[in-house]
């Protein structure tokens, strides 16, 4: 492939500010609706923030849905995309394909439904509707608009079988069950693991993952005991424990054991410590938030004298959205916990 083949493949050619970087580190992108050759226009129905910039932006603004509103628009109107310049994190969006480019690679065509798995921070977006349908108290975004994919972006048609909601729930966290499954699958063994945030969409997902991948026990760490006793009721994991997931000592004290694998699914700072100190030397801890300050986390195993290896959680796994969407049709216990947060 030719450099420049590349370069329109990536967006780059999107990149209005600085010139030469990538989309997800640019400060402004093109968001025009014209499309190039390789690229795919969706016609935008909802965005879904990030839950780390949703609470960001909400506590920034004291709860006050109207600024919230307002603040989202001022980013994807001086940025051409949704990317929160505190967090560093967007979401994902639902539409309608558009129009497709002669030489898309994407295999998607006008009138599909569509979820795209590539974040809003390098996806070019324009609102055209001022986001009137949204309150402002609430990740689900009513919105119309425009987006762009590019050749090497990703979207996931959506399925007739499953309601919406469920859907993009799923897909919103789809890279958590894919990597956590590879890793324990890696393993060569059935090593045992613990999920912080194990109640929540990504962590019982990443639960049920690990079960089918072979592994030895599992563990859940929640926050509450409502948490507990809905993640004891789905049966996804052998043992469930309470600890506050930024307490180093009280995650260590409650996972009494250092497990092989540690998975990172909550949504706020602080957790890097306690998931280092529950993690066995030799062992991996993946994180999947992105209120993880990896600086803390390398910074932290350094000084705990930590033998551990520790990845960043890649949203992106080959099949990681039929991967999760199977989990979830197939493991009442995903269900179960994941429906009562998306049904109405």
């Amino acid at each position: 492939m030719s450099c420049t083949a590349l370069e329109h493949s990536l967006g780059v050619h999107r990149v209005l500010e600085p010139p030469g970087v990538l989309p997800q580190a640019a400060l402004r992108l093109d968001a025009d609706p014209a499309l190039g050759p390789d690229e795919v226009r969706i016609a935008v129905s909802r965005l879904d923030l990030d839950a780390v910039s949703f609470r960001q932006l909400s506590v920034a603004h004291g709860g006050d849905g109207d600024r919230v509103r307002a603040a989202v628009l001022e980013i994807v109107e001086r940025r051409g995309k949704l990317h929160d310049p505190v967090t560093g994190s967007g979401g994902m969006l639902i539409g309608v394909v558009d129009e497709v480019g002669p030489d898309s690679p994407l295999g998607l065509q006008p009138g599909q439904s569509v979820a795209t798995l590539v974040p809003l921070t390098l996806t070019p977006l324009r609102i055209t509707d001022g986001l009137a349908g949204w309150d402002g108290r609430s990740e689900r975004v009513p919105a119309s608009g425009t987006a762009i994919l590019f050749a090497r972006s990703i979207a996931a048609v959506l399925p007739d079988d499953l309601p919406r909601e469920v859907v993009l729930a799923v897909l919103d966290v789809c890279g958590a069950p894919a990597t956590t499954e590879r890793v324990v699958a890696r393993s060569g063994h059935r090593p045992s693991v613990a999920v912080l945030g194990a109640a929540g969409k990504s962590g019982c997902l990443s639960l049920a993952a690990a079960r089918d991948a072979r592994a030895g026990h599992l563990v859940g760490v929640v926050r509450d005991e409502r948490e507990a006793a809905a993640l004891r009721a789905a049966g996804l994991a052998d043992e469930v424990v309470i600890a506050d997931a930024t307490d180093p000592l009280a995650v260590a004290a409650a996972v009494d054991r250092c497990v092989d694998v540690t998975v990172v699914c909550v949504d706020v700072p602080g957790a890097e410590h306690g998931a280092v100190l529950t993690t066995a030397d030799g062992g991996t801890v993946v994180f999947f938030s992105m209120a993880t300050s990896f600086s803390a986390a390398a910074l932290g195993a350094e000084g705990m004298a930590a033998d551990v290896t520790m990845l960043v959680g890649n949203g992106y796994t080959p099949g990681h959205a039929a991967l999760a969407l199977d989990l979830y049709r197939r493991t009442p216990g995903v269900r179960a916990l994941i429906d009562p947060r998306v049904r109405p």
